[in-house]
C-alpha cells in the first residue's frame, strides 16, 4: 500500500491536471450544452469509468513487466518525472495562449444516458495520450520497499480518475455558464495554469530530493 505523502501528491497532481481546461472538459461541456445537464453527468461518468479501467490495466500490465525486469522500475522512475516536469513546463509555456481561446461547447448528436456513459469510456480508454499518461505517470511513486508493486500501482491508478470526477462534474452541471466565466476571466485561467504546472514540477522534484 502507498504512503499517505505518495497518495496524497497523486491527488494534488490529478487536481493540478484536471483543474485547467482540456480536451475532457470541452468533452463534457459540449454534452452538457449541446443535449442536457444529465447528458452532461453521465460523459463526466463515463470519462471516469474509462479512466478507472485504464488505470486498473496500466497498473497491471506495468505490475507485470517490473516483475520481470528489474531495471524498468529506476528507469521509469526517472522517465516519468521527467515527463511530469514536461507537463508543467507545457501548462505554463502555454497558459496566456491557451487564455485567449474561448471556451465553447459543439453540437452533439443526441444520445441516450448509457449510450453517452458507454462513448465517454470509449473516449478515455482508446486515447493514446491518456494511455501514455498513465504508463509514465505511475512508476516515479512506486517504492519497491513498501511491498506489493501492483496493488500500489492500481491504488495510485484509480487515484487518477477520481480526482478529475469533480471537475468534470462541475462543468456538466453548471455548462454554459462555467465557460462564459472562464472566459471572462482570463487571468484566472493563466493563474491555475501557473499553479497547475509548478505544482507539477514541485512534485517531479519532491520524488527525487524528499524535500518534503
Amino acid at each position: 500500500m502507498p504512503e499517505f505523502d505518495t497518495i496524497l501528491a497523486v491527488a494534488l497532481a490529478g487536481l493540478a491536471l484536471s483543474a485547467t481546461p482540456g480536451p475532457s472538459m470541452l468533452y463534457v461541456l459540449s454534452r452538457s450544452v449541446g443535449q442536457s445537464r444529465s447528458a452532461g453527468l453521465a460523459s463526466a461518468l463515463g470519462l471516469g469509468l474509462g479512466g478507472m479501467v485504464l488505470a486498473v490495466a496500466t497498473a497491471l500490465g506495468l505490475a507485470a513487466l517490473f516483475a520481470a525486469f528489474d531495471w524498468i522500475v529506476p528507469a521509469l522512475r526517472i522517465v516519468g518525472s521527467l515527463y511530469l516536469v514536461w507537463l508543467g513546463i507545457d501548462m505554463i509555456r502555454d497558459a496566456r495562449a491557451s487564455a485567449r481561446t474561448d471556451l465553447r461547447a459543439y453540437g452533439v448528436k443526441q444520445r441516450s444516458f448509457l449510450e453517452i456513459v458507454r462513448q465517454g469510456i470509449l473516449v478515455e480508454v482508446l486515447n493514446p495520450k491518456t494511455v501514455l499518461f498513465f504508463a509514465l505517470f505511475l512508476p516515479p511513486f512506486v517504492d519497491r520497499s513498501l511491498g506489493n508493486i501492483e496493488i500500489q500501482l492500481l491504488v495510485l491508478g484509480i487515484i487518477v480518475p477520481l480526482t478529475a470526477i469533480p471537475s468534470d462534474l462541475l462543468v456538466a452541471w453548471l455548462g454554459g455558464s462555467l465557460s462564459q466565466s472562464l472566459n471572462a476571466r482570463r487571468g484566472l485561467r493563466v493563474a491555475l495554469a501557473w499553479t497547475g504546472g509548478l505544482m507539477l514540477i514541485a512534485i517531479a522534484a519532491n520524488i527525487h530530493l524528499g524535500l518534503i
